[in-house]
Formats: C-alpha cells, sequence, structure tokens
C-alpha cells in the first residue's frame, strides 16, 4: 500500500487516491497524519548541530571532508 510524506497508508489504486487527495482539499475527511513520537524542541536543537560543526571548521577541514564525500560518491561499484 502506497505511504504519504509522513508514512500514512493511502489507498493503492489511483482513483481512490485522487478521490481522498481531494476529500482532504475540501474538508470532508480530516489528514489522518500521525505523531512521530518525537519531541518538536530536540528536532530544533538537531538540526543546529550540522551548522554549528560547520561554523567551527576551517575552510582547509571542510575542504578535505567534501573531497572525501565526493571520492566515495564516485567510488567504483561492483
Amino acid at each position: 500500500m502506497p505511504k504519504g510524506p509522513r508514512g500514512e497508508k493511502r489507498p493503492a489504486d489511483v482513483i481512490g487516491n485522487a478521490v481522498k487527495i481531494a476529500q482532504i482539499a475540501t474538508g470532508e475527511v480530516e489528514d489522518d497524519i500521525e505523531d512521530d513520537g518525537k519531541d518538536p524542541a530536540a528536532k530544533a536543537l538537531g538540526s543546529k548541530g550540522g551548522k554549528a560543526r560547520a561554523k567551527k571548521l576551517t575552510p582547509e577541514q571542510r575542504s578535505e571532508i567534501a573531497k572525501k564525500a565526493a571520492a566515495k560518491r564516485w567510488e567504483a561499484k561492483p
């Protein structure tokens, strides 16, 4: 069964899915989005971690990290 953006179940057929989306858009049916169980404050703090790390690194360190990442991406796969 197809999943929505947050993993909720949607109708498998195209017509049924279109009808469900239209009902949600017109307000006939509530969109049943489930809570992921994560604390919103913790999610906000987690998104700051990468920015703080990037700010702490020197340009040379960032360049080295980027080179290693590019090498891994372009590595030949058997």
